[in-house]
């Protein structure tokens, strides 16, 4: 039996431990990952990447293959609301509404200038294949797929686990520091009895990946998901979403599609393939369609979230951690979001920079984020029954009832005016889902490696809507491009390779020689630098740091190597090093005399 040491172990090749094994290697830190799965997704899943799921595929270097295969800007901007596609009643396809999503393909300014990536969308099954290609690039022979873990043991020194290789049935030991469980909770937790809490059974779904021709009846460029709000079947989620899946065209003239089709918690027809064809061929209403059926996959919604993220010297992240409804795209981007909060803490801790209780803060900060977006993700699930309530459409109706219900909105009827402006309320209401710039992107971090600086708690415009840049410790890093020598660059990427950064005003240079004093004697990677309008390392030439900073000219920001301020000093210090020094002791939850 062969043995293999490693510093990380990671289980599960989906998006959380793809983006752990990345970021890892980014870092300079040994991993090895097996999977039980002999491939990537073989389902569409998940496939909206946002803002900052992309700044940390940047900083890994795959950010360029997923925007190349991702659906262009243009095909992503709004979500519809469609009377179903096509049929015998003059009232199929009328649009009944619409609603930018996620930046409106990179166009809403918010979004620019939240972040110098833009939202993405790549399915899962597409997504996947990428990370695995680079992941194996950055750690050759070290990312293996049809490999399952058999035991695990914790110990004083760290974790000891069995893996069978399934393609030859030869078993190995593997001896780590630490491990991460990024299995979708299909294992790891169940050997060390780790349990999940919170709601399941919300709601049945089938999904039906096919490829088709739906150009004909399909318009609307711009439109990335069409909610069916068909009469004939009685509402929104009982019409179906229809989701193009590329690949190599989007919009109308996508090749592939998904479907989400609901089905009560106990029936049975979700789980028979010719009554969900069935089902399928009247949504679409297009007689004699050609299609092909690539998948049918039946799941149910829950919210769900790990009563551990830290088990010993094991780590739970993506699905192992929480599970989420689809709505608002929050599963798969909390699993990289997971991963890459984790990753750094680890590196830190094996370098011997940091002490093992700054692992403690991974839960502390992660927990709360991931319960958080279950929350919205259910929340945004329900919120889709408010366009049928507006619209008075009811599955008990007849068809003939509910058709009659939506005329008004297209005919001057008596009743028009007040049914168009319940559409248009309802439809407003769904920013919690499709503009929740907060809650993807603004969330905050509250926890011992987080030095707090007495300033007044953060009370958001809008917890779910409005993301405001700033420096106040726990936030993340507010974006500015900023240019030296002539080359502009966004000033996150300061902190890509695992570096703290420390950031001085205009006048700061004691803050910069204190950073650069500490780095180099206690060998921590931390750059240092001011940034200003005038007389700066790096010119602010858009004036967008300053207008975020909320510092002077003396004072400073220390940022984490995940971009979130650690630490703050309004203005200047009688002893800077001593100061900094202090605050990271605090966050490395160590001694630096």
């Amino acid at each position: 039996m062969t043995d293999i040491q490693v510093p990380v172990l990671i289980v599960g090749g989906g998006g959380a431990g793809l983006t752990a094994s990345m970021t890892l290697s980014n870092l300079g830190i040994e991993s090895l990952l097996v999977t039980s799965l002999p491939n990537t997704s073989i389902l569409p899943k998940a496939h909206v990447l946002n803002q900052r799921t992309m700044e940390i595929f940047t900083e890994v270097g795959v950010a360029p293959e997923i925007y190349k295969r991702s659906t262009p800007a243009e095909n992503m901007k709004a979500t519809g609301w469609y009377t179903g596609i096509t049929g015998d009643h003059d009232g199929y396809g009328r649009e009944l509404g619409r609603l930018e999503v996620w930046g409106g393909g990179y166009t809403d300014p918010d979004y620019v200038a939240a972040s110098s990536c833009r939202t993405c969308n790549l399915p899962q099954i597409r997504l996947e294949p990428v990370l695995r290609a680079h992941a194996e690039s950055l750690n050759p022979g070290n990312v293996r797929f049809n490999h399952e873990l058999i035991r695990l043991v914790q110990d004083e020194d760290g974790v000891l686990a069995t893996v069978r290789n399934k393609d030859d049935d030869t078993e190995f030991n593997v001896r780590a520091q630490y491990l991460f469980a990024a299995d979708g909770g299909r294992t790891v937790g169940k050997m060390l009895g780790v349990g999940m809490s919170g709601p399941r059974d919300l709601m049945r779904m089938v999904t039906v990946h096919f490829t088709a021709d739906l150009s004909k009846w399909l318009k609307d460029d711009e439109v990335l998901i069409r909610w069916l709000v068909n009469p004939d079947f009685g509402g929104s989620w009982s019409s179906g979403v229809l989701v193009p899946m590329g690949p190599e065209h989007w919009g109308p003239a996508s090749e592939e599609w998904i479907v989400h089709l609901q089905y009560a918690t106990d029936d049975p027809a979700a789980m028979e393939r010719e009554k969900v064809l069935a089902r399928l061929d009247s949504i679409l209403g297009v007689p004699g369609l050609e299609r092909e059926i690539n998948s049918i996959s039946s799941w149910i919604m829950e919210g769900v979230i790990s009563d551990k993220f830290r088990e010993g010297s094991v780590f739970f992240l993506g699905d192992a951690a929480h599970r989420h409804p689809p709505t608002g795209g929050l599963g798969l981007n909390s699993a990289v979001h997971d991963a890459y909060n984790l990753c750094w803490k680890v590196a830190s801790v094996l370098r011997g920079q940091a002490g093992d209780s700054l692992l403690d803060s991974y839960q502390a900060e992660r927990k709360p984020v991931d319960q958080a977006n279950i929350d919205n993700a259910v929340a945004n699930a329900m919120n889709h029954f408010t366009i049928d309530q507006a619209l008075n459409m009811k599955a008990e109706n007849t068809p003939e009832q509910n058709w009659d219900e939506v005329r008004p909105l297209w005919e001057d009827l008596p009743d028009s005016h007040e049914k168009r402006h319940a559409l248009n309320k309802a439809i407003g209401s769904q920013t919690m889902e499709f503009r929740h710039h907060n809650v993807e992107f603004g969330y905050t971090y509250d926890s011992g490696a987080i030095v707090d600086d007495g300033s007044p708690a953060y009370v958001p415009l809008d917890a779910v809507r409005l993301y405001e840049p700033s420096t106040k410790p726990g936030h993340p890093m507010p974006h500015a491009m900023v240019e030296r020598e002539g080359e502009r660059i966004p000033l996150i990427s300061l902190v890509h390779g695992g570096h703290f950064l420390l950031i001085a005003g205009e006048d700061g240079g004691d803050w910069i020689e204190a950073a650069n004093k500490i780095a180099a004697e206690h060998s921590l990677p931390i750059k240092a630098a001011t940034v200003g309008v005038l007389g700066s390392d790096y010119v602010d030439v858009r004036a967008s740091w300053l207008k975020n900073r909320s510092i002077s000219s003396k004072g400073a920001v220390l940022v984490r190597p995940d971009r979130y301020i650690a630490f703050r000093s309004i203005d200047g210090v009688e002893d800077p090093q001593s100061v900094l020094k202090s605050a990271l002791g605090q966050v490395l939850a160590t001694e630096l005399l």
